[in-house]
This record gives structure tokens, sequence and C-alpha cells, in this order.
């Protein structure tokens, strides 16, 4: 069965399309007018082995916070669509990414419950791009997901290697949760239900 998913969602301040598939090869092809958010998209499908297909398009000039956010609002629908009743993954999953100095913890439950747990110190900005964006965007992933998730910056002082080790790492989580196992029928929880 596959585990694809189409989205796309329309506001006063954004137009995004999605195209997700969970089993891919970690192929991307992203635009949103944000070329370093669209850097870290791409880090995240390709290291994630998922397939991810996005265009946006928002108010930028007003100010970036409405693309990311909705962006993640997306791609938060796009990975719950895909998932359906999550029969047969793992469930958990979890990442230990280095990028230089940088040293990140993305851990995942794919509970059915949205809990973001943030503990990332680095501030600042990279180009025009404001680190509380990165915040921002994997809230509204976890809310519209239905996951919980936790990141953690364990070390690192180069703002861009913090925000790589971040994405590369839910790539990577992500796909260790989402993954299946030949040996689950059903789905994994006591409860019968994510």
């Amino acid at each position: 069965m596959a585990r694809k998913a189409k989205v796309e969602r329309k506001t006063k301040e954004t137009a995004i399309a999605l195209s997700l598939d969970l089993d891919g090869t970690g192929k991307a092809e992203v635009s949103t007018g944000i070329p370093f958010f669209d850097h870290m998209l791409c880090l995240m499908a390709m290291h994630g082995l998922f397939d991810l297909t996005l265009k946006a398009q928002g108010d930028l000039e007003v100010d970036f916070h409405h693309t990311v956010e909705d962006v993640g609002i997306v791609v938060g629908e796009g990975i719950k669509k895909a998932l359906g009743d999550g029969a047969g993954i793992n469930r958990f999953g979890q990442a230990l990414v280095p990028m230089d100095e940088a040293l990140s913890r993305v851990v995942v439950d794919i509970s059915g419950r949205p809990v973001l747990g943030y503990r990332v110190k680095a501030t600042g900005k990279i180009k025009d791009f404001s680190l509380e964006l990165v915040e921002s965007f994997f809230k509204a992933v976890t809310d519209h997901a239905g996951i919980t998730l936790h990141i953690d910056l364990l070390c690192g002082s180069n703002l861009h290697h913090v925000v790589e080790a971040i994405f590369k790492g839910f790539g990577r989580a992500l796909d260790a949760a989402t993954s299946l196992d030949e040996r689950r029928t059903g789905v994994p929880s006591t409860k019968g239900r994510l």
C-alpha cells in the first residue's frame, strides 16, 4: 500500500501544495521563496529517505513567519495522511546527528498526541531567517501530524550547523518511526489506535 499524500492549503497569506512519499529515496523539489528554508527541507527529505515536492507562495514582504508556519502545517498534514492508521510502523524513532561542532538529538513518537519539547538555546539570524522560525515550523508539524517530538541541541555554535543538524535529525528520526516492521500487523499501541 502506497504511503503517499497530497495536501494543498490556501489562505490570504500563503498558497502551498505538497506531495509526500514516505517510502521514497530522498528526492526533494522545494520552492518556498526562502532559500535557506528550502535547503533545510531538502536535507530533511534526503536524510529521511522520503520524496518531497513542495511549492509555496507567501507574503514574504511582510515576514517569513506565515510561510514557514503554514509549510509546517502542510508537512504535518501530509505525514498524518500518508501514515493512515499507522498499522505496521515502528512508531518510535530517534537520531543523534552531528554537523561539525553541532550535535542534535531528535526523538519522535507517532503517538496521536501533539507535543513539542524544543530545547534549543541558539538565537539569531541566518541571513534574513530568524532561528525562532525553526521552532514555529516544528510546532506546526507536531500539531498537524499528531506526533510527540523532542528536539535537543546538545552543543553547537555555528547557527547554520545547528539548524542543519536539527533538520537532518528530524528526517532520520521520522524515517525510523514511520518505517514498517514486517513482524507487526496492527497499530503499535495497546489501545488499538494511535
